[in-house]
């Protein structure tokens, strides 16, 4: 039997107590009829493990450059109102002096 990954962070070291799932990671507790009711979500974590979620501003950790354009973005680029979206770049957003583009999670952080 594979229990589930923990709802609130995403842990895969859930156990079993009594009839509740338990998270080691954050101390979270849920049923298991709150397991069958929680959609599957999409989750992403920043650079420094901060969950992110839709509509969050975030900060470029390090100098990217972009293919076809003349420069990079810069460390430090505030970045606001992000979306998530599934695959390798999972940050769907737009960058100011570059317009719609899509960044790695792990190259950012939450403000």
């Amino acid at each position: 039997m594979t229990l589930p990954n923990c709802p609130t962070c995403g842990s895969e070291y859930t156990y079993e107590d009594r009839g509740l799932f338990i998270c080691p990671e954050c101390g979270h507790e849920w049923s298991a009829e709150q397991t069958e009711n929680v959609e599957e979500e999409l989750v992403v974590l920043d650079a420094n493990g901060n969950r992110l979620a839709e509509g969050d501003s975030v900060t470029v950790i390090k100098d990217l450059k972009v293919k076809g354009a003349s420069g990079a973005i810069k460390q430090g680029t505030k970045v606001k109102n992000i979306r998530l979206v599934e695959g390798d770049h999972n940050i769907d957003c737009k960058v100011d002096g570059f317009g719609p583009m899509k960044l790695k999670s792990e190259f950012v952080k939450k403000n």
